[in-house]
């Protein structure tokens, strides 16, 4: 039987530890992760990320994935032709498969 599943509320939503962030350039960085869901097929994974002020690097070469911004901001530049955008709470952001970035 297929699951309808809803989630309110993500500002409150409680997350993992905090933890160093693997790609970041910024030394002190670090995130956290609450997974909330996972499809049967393990293919689609939704969760709630959060991550202290820095920089960082980004490679979405095998997967894509896309980020509901509910907090906070950042200017995301894409490697491919050095543009930038600047992203808030609010927007959504989509990273098709073969972005890169920081």
């Amino acid at each position: 039987m297929i699951q309808l599943e809803t989630f309110t509320n993500l500002a409150d939503h409680p997350i993992g530890d905090f933890s160093p962030k693997p790609t970041r350039v910024t030394d002190d960085q670090v995130e956290a992760l609450a997974p909330l869901w996972t499809s049967e097929d393990k293919l689609t994974k939704i969760g709630i990320w959060e991550c202290t002020p820095g920089k960082f690097t980004a490679d979405r070469s095998q997967i894509a994935e896309y980020c509901h911004i509910i907090s906070g901001s950042a200017t995301v530049r894409n490697l491919d032709d050095l543009t930038s955008r600047e992203i808030k709470g609010g927007d959504l952001l989509v990273l098709p498969i073969g972005w890169k970035a920081e």
